[in-house]
């Protein structure tokens, strides 16, 4: 499909709203507990840091020559589209917007958590934290429904706030280490270092980084798309990712690493440990805060996956029916729906065993969309449909090697999740072949015979 589609209510989001999409929906929730989580790897993070840092750059910037030079609403799906078909594209959109709702789903119950320090009647009373997830969930589906120029400014002020924390955490270490000379800090143990460990901190840092994305998928309502799109997404993924690999550093070399293992609030720990026990209050507001801003960018893009099948003729035609203000009303209330029944079913699971199920579900979903972009870009620029360049080339195969090393340390339940998302998906694309064959058969015969 070559014809240029502008979505109804205009385009709407400008070079600093989609900077503020990217860094957002990055910097969620996981950040705040992943230290927890890297701290018996030791300095292992940091060498697992810089390579998903690196890793995540080399695909940003394959997404930023596509996205210039296919400025397509869908973003993944049409790149992947373009190059590999409708069947192909079909599994990329099914698994990737699959994981964008689960995430929103887990996202509300991670404010709401954060949220319950301050109001402790959240976590004691039974089903109160679900109903308040579900309740978030309808408000930024709400406010995205109505609004697609207030959703954007709302992530960007949600942004400057949720940097706040992380610059805390990096300045006290800068001061820690000026002060001691190092001392405080973790030692260097080369015998210690091991490619299992940085491979196993690698695919737990990948979560952090999802979502350099962002700008890409609801390119029709973005100004300028052949610009902006791909400065906000280099710009976005590098910004992130110096914020996570100081502030993420600074937390797991500077606190023990037996007390960081068993904190539910790492930073704030980290942050009480030197200013204070309202200090570290007001860290987990901050955290909060972030995974609200979050919310709100991920649900802006859960409607977006579906409005580009659905005018592609490979979902059902109502999923691609917007709103006055051009939202995609009714993906979007289907979205939430499905992640309000996620919550819902899953109110008495605690938010440790929460993260592990998105973290599998989201990590390998998008992983299969990053490596089939990586190689799209290859594929389309061998058949001269996008312009040849050695740095993308290289760029694009070291990011899909990366992305299948990724892969492959996620281990063999996420694998097991990622066949089974693409496998519940296969049924609604036989459907959906079955119903377009059906129209061109009956559009053949209603058509005036020679």
């Amino acid at each position: 499909m070559t014809e240029k589609r502008e979505l109804v209510g205009g385009r709407t989001l400008g070079f600093w709203t989609c900077l503020a999409l990217v860094i957002g929906n990055m910097i969620g929730s996981g950040i705040f507990l992943l230290p927890a989580s890297l701290a018996p790897f030791g300095w292992n993070s940091i060498f697992g840091w810089t390579l998903t840092i690196a890793g995540s750059l080399c695909l940003a910037f394959v997404f930023a020559r596509l996205a210039r030079t296919f400025p397509k609403e869908g973003g993944p799906y049409a790149y992947s589209r373009l190059a590999f078909g409708d069947a192909a594209a079909f599994a990329l959109a099914w698994s990737y917007w699959i994981s964008i709702w689960v995430t929103n789903a887990t996202l509300a119950i991670a404010a709401v958590s954060y949220l319950s320090i301050f109001v402790p009647d959240l976590a004691s009373i039974p089903a109160l934290p679900a109903f308040c997830s579900v309740g978030f969930l309808w408000l930024f589906t709400l406010v995205s429904a109505t609004s697609i120029r207030a959703a954007g400014r709302f992530q960007l002020v949600t942004t400057l706030l949720k940097l706040a924390p992380l610059l805390v955490a990096i300045l006290i270490a800068a001061f820690v280490v000026a002060s001691d000379g190092g001392a405080s800090v973790a030692p260097f143990q080369p015998q210690d270092i091991s490619l299992s460990a940085i491979t196993a901190c690698a695919s737990l840092t990948l979560w952090a980084m999802l979502g350099f994305e962002s700008a890409t998928v609801p390119a029709g309502r973005v100004k300028d798309p052949e610009r902006t799109i791909p400065r906000a997404t280099l710009y976005g993924t590098l910004i992130a990712g110096a914020f996570y690999l100081l502030a993420s550093s600074s937390v797991s070399l500077l606190l023990p690493a037996a007390e960081a293992a068993q904190s539910n609030a790492p930073f704030a720990d980290f942050v009480g440990r030197y200013l204070g026990h309202k200090a570290a209050l007001l860290v987990a507001l901050f955290a909060a805060i972030s995974c609200i801003g979050a919310l709100n960018g991920w649900i802006l893009l859960q409607g977006e996956m579906p409005l580009a099948m659905a005018r592609d003729g490979v979902f059902p035609r109502w999923f691609g029916k917007v709103s006055k203000a051009g939202s995609p009303v009714i993906a979007q209330i289907v979205s939430s729906g499905l992640a309000t029944i996620l919550v819902i079913s899953n109110y008495s699971k605690s938010l440790g065993q929460l993260f592990t199920f998105m973290a599998l579900l989201a990590t390998v979903a998008t992983l299969v969309m990053y490596v089939m972009c990586a190689l799209a870009a290859l594929r389309l620029m061998r058949r001269g449909a996008m312009q040849r360049a050695a740095t993308v080339a290289a760029a694009a195969i070291a990011g899909a090697l990366y992305g299948l090393w990724t892969f492959y340390g996620a281990g063999a339940e996420a694998t097991s999740w990622g066949m089974a998302l693409l496998a519940s998906g296969i049924p609604v694309y036989f459907l959906m072949s079955r119903a377009r064959s059906s129209r061109v058969v009956e559009a053949d015969r209603a058509a005036p015979q020679e």
